[in-house]
């Protein structure tokens, strides 16, 4: 299954340099990836300079916002967990929030350097880290997981209230560059900032796969992860730091992704029939990947009248799956 799954992200990685909303020849594409030059300029500027760093975009997005959904449904031993769920990619939106509307030199329509995008992701992390350690703290208060979800959307909404009070005291150009970007997209990450994106999102998925005995032993409760010789708060914190960094990272350069990290870790369960992470955790990984380039290319859909909003195609994949799920296994 896991070589499937590497089969269809390879074939859906094609797909998506091959198909877009302006029409250009497979040969052609095949001579620009090799080096050669199309039969128009703009085809070769078209593939070289969209399509494939989109594609490689929706790729490592993916991998790393199904990967951190992961996560946290291990952490906090809740099926129903997600950066959506409890309010991180909320959190990492007003993070982007504040650094956007303060700094209103700062537009993610054109032109911004590497240092725009740090600040970028620096809100964005601080963000996150703020809301998982309200998560983390209600977590060992509420026992229960639907008050603990309650109170994940209830955070949610309290944070996406306070945007709302920035963007009405913004300008018009800070409210048009947030709402922009409040839609998710691929193609925000030009070819020069792919190589930063490309690192930052594999050093982490990196640490993440050397964190498979623990999260395996999580799923037997920290009990019985002390006995195993894992310190249970450290490792904790570090799972907690990865998967806000993840999601900051994500969220900073692509805008927020929604339902991706809470429904691609069931797919995942449904194809592997596994809850060990030594099979799940890369089989998260390359189904998240194959979900992010499915939905890219559902994003091209309408060709050359316009591109359809990211935020508009991943709830049509996601929603289902999360309602076949809780249909299926209604003790979750």
């Amino acid at each position: 299954m896991l070589l499937l799954l590497l089969m269809a992200v390879v074939a859906l990685f094609l797909l998506n340099l091959f198909y877009g909303s302006v029409d250009i020849p497979c040969k052609d594409v095949f001579s620009i990836l090799a080096g050669g030059d199309g039969a128009r300029e703009s085809w070769r500027i078209i593939v070289l300079e969209t399509r494939l760093p989109q594609a490689v975009t929706a790729l490592l997005t993916g991998a790393a916002i199904s990967v951190a959904g992961l996560l946290l449904q291990t952490l906090f031993n809740n099926p129903l967990a997600g950066p959506e769920v409890l309010g991180i990619n909320s959190g990492a939106g007003l993070g982007v929030a504040v650094v956007m509307l303060a700094a209103q030199s700062l537009s993610v329509v054109g032109g911004m350097d590497i240092v725009g995008y740090f600040a970028i992701f620096a809100g964005a992390f601080v963000g996150a880290a703020f809301v998982i350690a309200i998560m983390l703290f209600l977590s060992s208060v509420l026992k229960n997981k639907l008050f603990l979800l309650i109170a994940g959307v209830a955070i949610g909404y309290l944070v996406s209230s306070v945007i709302a009070v920035l963007n009405y005291f913004a300008t018009s150009e800070g409210v048009h560059s947030y709402m922009i970007w409040g839609m998710g997209s691929f193609s925000a990450v030009s070819m020069e900032q792919l190589p930063f994106y490309a690192i930052l999102i594999l050093l982490l998925l990196t640490a993440t796969l050397f964190m498979m005995k623990p999260l395996n032993a999580f799923l037997l409760g920290d009990a019985y992860a002390h006995n195993l010789g894992i310190n249970v708060k450290v490792t904790r914190n570090i799972l907690l730091a990865v998967t806000g960094m993840l999601t900051a990272v994500v969220t900073a350069f692509c805008g927020p992704i929604a339902f991706i990290g809470l429904a691609v870790p069931h797919i995942a369960r449904l194809l592997l029939n596994s809850n060990n992470h030594k099979v799940l955790l890369p089989g998260t990984l390359l189904t998240g990947a194959s979900v992010a380039l499915v939905c890219n290319s559902v994003c091209q859909l309408p060709g050359e009248s316009g591109l359809l909003p990211l935020g508009a195609v991943t709830p049509l994949i996601g929603a289902p799956v999360i309602i076949y799920v809780i249909l299926r296994n209604r003790n979750l």
